[in-house]
């Protein structure tokens, strides 16, 4: 463990019980959904992404886009 997140855990000690519940309840929740974000990042997804990305440059190339501004998204 860190220190600054052994530092963390010292100042939530001193915090009543129901805000020490509220703290941990968060960071259970921040922490799964970081290894959610790593675990989907880790698996390859580029197959989609490249049909997406050809997709989009053949409609470029065959003139089937029109430039918009910003205020016409």
């Amino acid at each position: 463990m860190t220190s600054l997140l052994l530092q963390a855990f010292e100042k939530a000690q001193s915090l009543p019980e129901y805000l020490q519940d509220e703290f941990a309840v968060q960071f259970l929740e921040d922490i799964e959904s970081e290894m959610r974000w790593v675990q989907t990042l880790s698996q390859p997804q580029p197959a989609k992404l490249d049909q997406l990305a050809t997709k989009a440059l053949n409609n470029s190339a065959n003139s089937k886009t029109k430039i918009l501004g910003f205020d016409q998204l």
